[in-house]
């Protein structure tokens, strides 16, 4: 599993992965994304305050999902800056450890390239299979925020998880 770069032809892929179908039910925030040639020729969906890359299969270079991330502040100063993932994968690259090896590979990546201190998850206080996968990655369990995100129809719990800087080896 490695992660890259999205191109103009992922486009077609990333449109359709946009459906309830295969973001699933945590994912479902009502928001339909539109067309996404002109977002890619820009800047790749790659900026100066998060991104997206392609999750993919080593083997066949076969796609199976993205990571993205985006800056959050816990104070004014630019030491205070963080980034937040989110992962989706499509159904078929669900439950075989891939999340876990992408969000490590993300945070990887993160810490590689840009001065924050810190990157951060949320997930669902009921998806449990995210909560397994970002500590199979190394990510700490931190705590609850209640109601926080407003998602099919309802307010839901979210659990906090975070790494910082040290806390995986870094090339």
């Amino acid at each position: 599993m490695h992660l890259r770069r999205i191109t103009l032809e992922d486009a077609e892929l990333l449109e359709a992965w946009q459906s309830i179908q295969y973001t699933g039910g945590f994912n479902d925030f009502g928001v339909q994304g539109g067309p996404l040639s002109d977002a890619i020729r820009r800047d790749g969906l790659v900026g100066a305050h998060g991104g997206s890359l392609i999750v993919e299969l080593e083997a066949g270079q076969t796609p199976v999902g993205t990571v993205s991330w985006r800056e959050v502040r816990y104070g004014p100063n630019p030491e205070s800056a963080a980034w937040q993932i989110g992962i989706n994968l499509i159904p078929e690259g669900r439950g075989q450890g891939f999340g876990g090896e992408a969000q490590r590979a993300l945070a990887v990546h993160l810490f590689a390239t840009t001065p924050v201190n810190r990157v951060e998850a949320m997930t669902d206080i009921d998806n449990v299979a995210e909560q397994r996968s970002l500590e199979k990655a190394g990510y700490v369990r931190e705590g609850m925020l209640r109601g926080a995100q407003y998602r099919a129809g309802g307010y839901h719990d979210l659990v906090v998880y975070a790494c910082v800087r040290g806390t995986f080896e870094v090339a």
